[in-house]
């Protein structure tokens, strides 16, 4: 990790040039006064850079992270983002292992609702948010529970997925044991289904919960929101503030990293057999 960040950093000053050029060359044609003479030179010092300048960066990330518990910080909006994530995830997980048991328990659920598991993924999430929102609003939900339910409905899947591919992968010497020691199906499930599906599960809650984060942005884009890193995203968008949108996508991927982290350490602490 430490090798590609320092690679990252090597290119990214090459490539913010490379990306400021054009609107440099274009900003010193039209007349504006500039404190440089070259398009090379004004590539770092643009007020609206396509890249912002490593200075640039630093002063974004300044003015948008203070006061730490302003509602307009980044820090008080990360939080707000978070807490979605988590509680859409927590309902992605209840809801994900609750179809993999069915999934699991009969090859005709599997064979009728398979198809409309894979189809609801398709449906864009920009389009899906607005009308829940509007219809979760009729009957008093408002607020962080419907951004929290969008991500969830985009979450679900892969914990659907891996949970039964998990429950399956049960070593069938094993199924035969605990079939000669006249194990009911519920003993069966909890002493060997269940410990042989944990490494899918938490593979899917890494893919869960990376689907969570955009899932909730993109709610907080899509509906009217308060707070959240969708929003502040749709409000410098709309203010064509390159470098604050830089800074809010850097606090996303920061945000994104840690919770996949979170994911990580509660794998290592519920499987400690697994470490290797």
């Amino acid at each position: 990790m430490l090798i590609v960040a320092l690679i990252a950093a090597a290119l990214y000053w090459p490539l913010m040039l490379a990306a400021n050029v054009g609107p440099a060359e274009r900003t010193l044609a039209s007349g504006a006064e500039l404190d440089c003479k070259t398009a090379l030179a004004c590539a770092s010092q643009l007020r609206n850079p396509v890249m912002p300048a490593p200075a640039q960066l630093a002063q974004g990330f300044v003015r948008l992270s203070t006061p730490v518990t302003s509602p307009l910080a980044l820090p008080y909006n990360v939080g707000v983002t978070a807490g979605e994530t988590l509680l859409g995830l927590l309902l992605a997980t209840v809801t994900g292992i609750g179809l993999a048991l069915l999934l699991v328990a009969s090859r005709a659920f599997e064979r009728a609702t398979l198809p409309w598991l894979v189809a609801s993924q398709t449906v864009p999430v920009v389009a899906i948010a607005p009308m829940l929102a509007v219809l979760l609003g009729q009957y008093g939900v408002q607020g962080f529970l419907p951004k929290a339910i969008i991500a969830a409905y985009i979450a679900f899947f892969p914990v659907a997925v891996g949970m039964s591919r998990g429950l399956r992968s049960a070593d069938p010497l094993h199924l035969d044991l605990m079939r000669t020691y006249h194990a009911s199906s519920a003993q069966t499930y909890r002493l060997l289904r269940f410990p042989a599906s944990l490494p899918h599960l938490f593979t899917a809650l890494k893919v869960a919960v990376t689907s969570a984060l955009v899932g909730s942005i993109v709610a907080e884009i899509s509906t009217i929101s308060f707070s959240g890193l969708g929003k502040m995203l749709a409000e410098n968008s709309r203010a064509s503030d390159a470098v604050a949108l830089w800074v809010i996508m850097a606090y996303g991927a920061v945000l994104g990293v840690t919770l996949v982290a979170l994911v990580n350490a509660l794998e290592r602490w519920v499987t400690p057999w697994s470490r290797r």
